[in-house]
């Protein structure tokens, strides 16, 4: 099985509804606590990554050591990162000796993260 068909068949057996583009899916499961996780092939990597909030304009420094603490102690699969103005949670897989354990453990921790450090990281969210 080709990676692409890889994934369709675990997002399925998973039962996960997704938009797919290109070698791009696109989930939202509210019960997962995953909301526009964007799962992407590149090469032989699934990278699966997940907008968490904008970088404030005030705070960052704290923010920055919050989330290199969460990335050290708190995240199984997966870290935070900054892509542009976007906190973003990112986790890489190998497709080929992927496995749907292995996906699903990936898919089950960004989820886990963003309810358990839901609390911690609003306190920074911009104030509209």
């Amino acid at each position: 099985m080709n990676p692409r068909e890889k994934i369709e068949s675990y997002l399925a057996r998973l039962s996960l509804s997704f938009q797919e583009s290109n070698g791009t899916w696109v989930i939202s499961d509210a019960q997962r606590g995953l909301h526009n996780l964007i799962i992407a092939l590149s090469d032989s990597l699934v990278i699966m990554r997940m907008n968490v909030m904008e970088v404030p304009a005030t705070g960052r420094e704290k923010l920055f050591e919050e989330l290199l603490r969460l990335n050290a102690t708190d995240l199984v699969h997966g870290a935070y990162g900054i892509d542009g103005r976007n906190i973003i949670l990112i986790d890489t897989l190998e497709a080929d000796g992927m496995g749907l354990e292995e996906f699903e453990a990936s898919l089950d921790a960004i989820g886990l993260a963003v309810a358990q450090h839901y609390r911690i990281l609003s306190a920074y969210r911009l104030k509209a």
